[in-house]
């Protein structure tokens, strides 16, 4: 049984800064869609990616911020870093380890992006 991974909730206290935030980076709108007064689905995939996020009101109960650990695996760290940086991101350096390249980012409200560029011998 194939289970793919295709949407992650990602809790933030401002859907319309989240979303300039996240466009920002170049992650790619698919959906914002005001469902009733309590409820906005905002869905955006990053560029290459099968699974996207969604950040909205009244779509999860974690509080704004909480989430740590997405990751996302990018072709060079260097290049990624330098195109986050010409888009006016917060990014860290690139953090060398020896299961690959990393550079760091947080959204507005500290939920918190790792971009991996694989070792060679993977």
């Amino acid at each position: 049984m194939d289970m793919r991974l295709e949407l992650v909730c990602v809790p933030v206290s401002d859907v319309d800064r989240a979303k300039e935030f996240y466009e920002r980076v170049g992650f790619v709108l698919d959906h914002d869609h005001t469902v009733s007064d309590e409820v906005r689905f905002v869905q955006l995939t990053p560029p290459g990616s099968a699974c996207s996020i969604a950040i909205g009101d009244g779509l999860t109960d974690m509080p704004p911020g909480s989430v740590r650990g997405l990751q996302m695996v990018i072709d060079d760290a260097d290049a990624a870093r330098a195109d986050l940086l010409a888009r006016g991101v917060e990014v860290s350096e690139v953090d060398e380890q020896p299961w690959g390249r990393f550079v760091h980012f947080s959204d507005p409200d500290g939920n918190a992006w790792a971009l991996q560029q694989m070792p060679a011998w993977t």
